[in-house]
């Protein structure tokens, strides 16, 4: 996933500094390390990885970081590399 390209400057990751504490909850559970602390704030410093899974958002205590996911985009593109490395589920509940 290092180099994950979803889709470029479509993202709806949204990014309110004068809200944000500085905290790096939002870095921490980043798949991607699209935010990142720099002088005491976040900054999001490649929203082309952002696959809008909302971790950012959910663990901000602030809610200086706001996504609409898409429909299903996290979801999906997790299903499509379990499938791909042959460990998707089959059956009820499958993606």
């Amino acid at each position: 996933m290092k180099n994950f390209r979803y889709l470029e400057d479509k993202a709806t990751l949204a990014l309110d500094r004068d809200l944000c504490v500085g905290c790096g909850a939002c870095a921490t559970v980043c798949p991607h390390g699209v935010p990142v602390i720099a002088e005491g704030k976040a900054r999001l410093a490649d929203p082309g990885a952002c696959m809008e899974c909302g971790a950012c958002a959910m663990n901000c205590p602030t809610g200086a970081i706001t996504v609409t996911p898409g429909v299903g985009c996290a979801s999906y593109i997790v299903s499509a590399w379990l499938h791909q490395a042959g460990l998707q589920r089959k059956g009820p509940g499958c993606c």
